[in-house]
């Protein structure tokens, strides 16, 4: 049963371009449609988590992420009552502006467009979905209700001060109401990705063999949940005893996300979706308890994986990769592919033109960065 702060599908404010309601599907069923059968979600499978995507097959990539994200959302929106249709859309959507490489590939891409107002990969899936999908006889874009939108542009809280570009420029012809909180929908969404990547880092760091099962079990809530089943399952095999392990883990933090969330809605006194927009505070958190335990495994998990050597090493080739193709584009956007030279041939000037070779290589996956990369720059100069 939804709770009447739940958003509703029959009080949505609609879509820019207006359509007929489909006679079978609510209109957040459909966002969600349109943004799996979406280009860029089929194309996060070949983009970085962690490790670079040709690595190994049974590390995380940004769709599986998306997918694990999506799959611990509907149970928190399940649980407080709220609706899961538009949960899982905003969950689903919440990574489709990443460029390839991960969060390396988005730092080379904000140094080189600075000059043209920066990048920004919550900005970048904005512009996906209201206007790089180009699929769609009536409208550019896949034409999402307010709804959804909003939660993807500001499902990490209110967005203040100076806008990235790509958000502005949507914003400046649909008002978001960018100054307030978005729904509860969108908040879980935003919580729900720190719950899959924390558990889920943990376990391709091990996998990689980053650090070891002792090491992890020194860190809070990890350690107890290792304790647990040793005491359940003395001798179990160890790759069974991980698995185990991690899911109690992961269970803990839906578990606090879900009490936490409860005992917030409630002293918030939201009769609807508005109230919660106006709260002034979030409405979905972690308790102050374990949102310390999470810094300590943040913590854990930068020093032994995001700047391991391994890692950092891969980061200072990709990086090379983004920092020669935006050049190399720029100076002769020719080489872009036939669909994208109509755009190019109406450029205006360097800030158009550089914003149309920056989502074009934020589209790209890692295999095709680094395929372009070798055709194009290292295979020229051999």
């Amino acid at each position: 049963m939804r709770a009447a702060y739940a958003s509703d599908p029959g009080a949505s404010r609609g879509r820019l371009v207006a359509e007929e309601d489909s006679s079978f599907r609510s209109c957040f069923q459909r966002d969600r449609d349109r943004i799996i059968h979406s280009g860029a979600f089929r194309r996060l499978k070949h983009k970085t988590q962690v490790f670079v995507e040709h690595e190994g097959d049974n590390y995380r990539t940004r769709l599986t992420h998306s997918i694990e994200v999506a799959q611990v959302a509907r149970t928190i929106s399940g649980a407080l009552g709220l609706n899961g249709e538009l949960t899982e859309a905003v969950a689903l959507a919440h990574d489709l502006g990443h460029t390839p490489f991960g969060h390396t590939g988005e730092d080379a891409l904000h140094g080189l467009m600075a000059p043209y107002g920066g990048f920004d990969h919550n900005a970048q899936a904005i512009r996906i979905v209201t206007k790089l999908e180009q699929h769609y006889a009536r409208f550019d874009g896949c034409n999402l209700t307010w709804e959804t939108l909003e939660a993807i542009a500001k499902h990490n809280g209110p967005v203040v001060g100076d806008l990235p570009w790509a958000l502005a420029e949507y914003n400046d012809l649909h008002d978001l109401e960018l100054h307030t909180h978005a729904s509860g929908e969108a908040q879980v969404a935003a919580l729900a990705d720190d719950v899959a990547y924390n558990n889920h880092d943990l376990m391709d760091g091990l996998r990689a063999g980053l650090f070891s099962d002792d090491d992890v079990a020194e860190l809070p809530i990890v350690g107890a949940a290792y304790a647990e089943v040793d005491a359940l399952f003395p001798g179990l095999e160890p790759n069974r005893r991980r698995h185990e392990a991690l899911r109690r883990v992961f269970g803990v933090m839906v578990g606090d996300v879900i009490d936490t969330s409860r005992a917030l809605l409630d002293a918030s006194g939201a009769q609807s979706v508005e109230e919660i927009r106006h709260n002034g505070t979030p409405v979905i958190a972690f308790s102050d308890a374990l949102w310390a335990d999470l810094k300590e495994i943040r913590a854990f998990l930068f020093g032994h994986m995001y700047r391991a050597p391994e890692v950092m090493k891969k980061r200072q080739e990709v990086t090379c990769v983004v920092n020669d193709l935006f050049p190399l584009f720029m100076a002769h956007p020719d080489l872009m592919p036939a669909r994208w030279q109509k755009a190019v041939a109406q450029a205006a000037d360097d800030t158009t033109l550089a914003r149309l070779v920056c989502d074009y290589i934020a589209g790209m996956t890692d295999r095709f960065a680094l395929q372009e990369h070798q055709r194009l720059i290292r295979g020229a100069a051999a």
